[in-house]
């Protein structure tokens, strides 16, 4: 902090469930514990699903990586949904939003094998194949999560009329 003002990064929103603005003593991470044990498991259970989903859907050399670009689309379209439902619906469990979030669709989601699909499209001599998806990629992913958050909720709002 300078000259009374709040540092920026003070007034970011920090997530509910793991509360990382303080050092916490060991009796307080212990009893997060079954929040990171959620994210672990459901973590397992999405990336097994992406490389399943991979391994159905193999890349040929050069062209689009159309596996890994629809597991992010639909990984995306449903963090959409999720976030609505858990933040205005739902009253759940503390560990819904971190095993299926965090856990589940962010394990399923792969924006590392996105930017390693990009690197081999450069590498073997594809850059145009590689601007593409770089740029398809972002665009859908924000789409996705935009236009699954807004249909979630006005379904939500006017069901609820």
């Amino acid at each position: 902090m300078t000259h009374g003002h709040l540092d920026p990064a003070s007034r970011e929103p920090i997530d509910p469930d793991v509360d990382l603005r303080h050092p916490a003593p060991a009796e307080v991470r212990a009893s997060e514990l079954p929040v990171v044990t959620a994210i672990a498991i459901g973590g397992a259970i999405g990336a097994s699903a992406r490389y399943l989903v991979g391994l159905a859907w193999p890349t040929p050399s050069g062209s689009l990586p159309w596996a890994t670009f629809m597991i992010n689309m639909v990984g995306c379209a449903l963090i959409g949904v999720l976030i609505v439902l858990v933040s205005e619906v739902w009253t759940t469990h503390r560990l819904v939003r971190p095993f299926l979030g965090t856990g589940i669709l962010g394990g399923f989601t792969t924006f590392s094998t996105y930017a390693v699909d990009i690197q081999g499209l450069l590498n073997d001599g594809h850059p145009v194949t590689a601007l593409l998806y770089l740029a398809i990629t972002v665009i859908g992913a924000l789409a996705a999560v935009w236009a699954t958050t807004t249909t979630t909720r006005a379904l939500v709002h006017r069901r609820s009329r």
